[in-house]
């Protein structure tokens, strides 16, 4: 096992979290191709190159596992459900227009992460995890009262993909194995969606001699090259650290929506952004000082 390099940890986890706040720019490439049709092209590549990348970064005994315990390969069906309504949003909220919705999304889904674990662990929250948790639930009910609207895309995001984690915490599978597992159990209706929409951009002969043919196929290294560097990061660097990092993305998302697509950031919704950012500097307090208080291990 390779000692850990925390400068070549922080390099990976900045450029996975780089990746994923820069996402904006490639799907807007694709702006004229309707969310589901992207959604399939997404599952099939990332399928593919899932399975090229496992020849080449083996991981020894991951089917032989899975078969020994048939339980986990439904979990990670019903985590691909999961993560393809997640995608599927987000591409939507993307290419029309509600771009700081997702980024508010990603912000409080480490919130979300915390009030799923009181309401379905059975985890005590510590006073200042309580203290997070309601300032994101006041920026919440702020922009209801203001705006006259729930952020129904933010919360949909940020509870898809926090159960989501706790779903594929049941199922114990490395990161690579598992989302190919996953792309292949979502193959059958993504192939299915194609043969019921013959009138489908792709599935048009001409469509592939297009630019945007390229940037499809690109939905598969573009999904898994950002969670490649997320693992690796994460065997350099501690969980918390990689915490801290996450908030990079969705705050690449907001510049982008605001200062590259001009989506207008209206008073009462930037008084919800400040409301979830106050409870996350409260969240990232608390981690701080809990880990200041665990003893050191030699």
């Amino acid at each position: 096992m390779h000692a850990a390099d925390p400068r070549r940890g922080y390099l990976l986890g900045l450029a996975a979290y780089g990746i994923w706040g820069l996402f904006p720019l490639y799907f807007k490439t694709l702006e004229s191709i309707p969310a589901t049709e992207i959604l399939v092209h997404r599952v099939l590549w990332s399928a593919l190159c899932g399975l090229l990348l496992l020849q080449l970064w083996r991981h020894p005994g991951w089917w032989q596992a899975l078969r020994a315990h048939p339980l986990r390969i439904a979990v990670l069906a019903g985590s691909s459900l999961l993560i393809a309504c997640n995608w599927l949003l987000y591409v939507w909220a993307v290419n029309n227009g509600r771009m700081l919705e997702t980024s508010l999304g990603y912000y409080i889904n480490p919130l979300v992460n915390v009030l799923l674990g009181l309401l379905l662990l059975g985890e005590r929250l510590r006073p200042l995890q309580w203290l997070a948790v309601g300032l994101a639930v006041l920026g919440v009910l702020q922009q209801l009262w203001q705006l006259g609207s729930l952020p129904w895309i933010s919360l949909v995001l940020a509870f898809s993909f926090s159960v989501y984690g706790l779903i594929r915490k049941q199922a114990p599978v490395a990161a690579l194995p598992g989302l190919v597992v996953e792309t292949w159990l979502l193959l059958p209706p993504a192939l299915g969606w194609l043969w019921l929409h013959p009138g489908a951009s792709s599935a048009q002969d001409t469509f592939w001699s297009t630019p945007q043919a390229l940037w499809l196929v690109a939905a598969g290294p573009v999904t898994l090259v950002p969670l490649l560097c997320f693992n690796a990061a994460a065997r350099h660097l501690p969980y918390a650290t990689l915490g801290f990092l996450q908030y990079l993305a969705p705050s690449l998302v907001l510049l982008l929506a605001v200062f590259v697509y001009g989506e207008p950031l209206e008073p009462g919704r930037l008084l919800a952004f400040v409301c979830i950012w106050l409870g996350l500097a409260v969240y990232s307090l608390d981690i701080w000082r809990h880990l200041r208080r665990l003893p050191v291990t030699p």
